[in-house]
């Protein structure tokens, strides 16, 4: 992955599509995470999640930067802990999907 090149088109959108793109991240980790072949797919895009809050967090608002640093904490978590293969990759589906949902809502591109 060519993380330059990501970086610059995450870069390209205001706040709220960035949170919508982080959303759409987690659905697809919630998504991927029924099937424990797609575990290299799922540990990309919790990486890459964790690049977008990086990289986006100084634009949020005070109040989510918290809220986004937690995140990404916890997707490190989740990547460590997927690699010493102490979760399967199931264990993500419920908790994904919720976080998906919440910060689509938090993005205020759905009403």
């Amino acid at each position: 992955m060519d993380l330059q090149a990501v970086r610059e088109r995450y870069l390209q959108d205001d706040f709220p599509k960035r949170l919508g793109a982080l959303a759409a991240n987690l659905a697809r980790i919630s998504s991927f995470s029924k099937k424990p072949e797609n575990l290299d797919v799922i540990k990309g895009l919790l990486r890459e999640s964790e690049y977008f809050i990086e990289w986006g967090i100084s634009d949020a608002p005070i109040d989510l930067q918290e809220e986004l640093v937690e995140l990404q904490v916890r997707l490190a978590v989740w990547c460590y802990r997927l690699n010493e293969g102490k979760m399967g990759p199931e264990a993500l589906e419920k908790e994904f999907q919720r976080r998906s949902e919440e910060w689509l809502s938090a993005s205020g591109l759905v009403k």
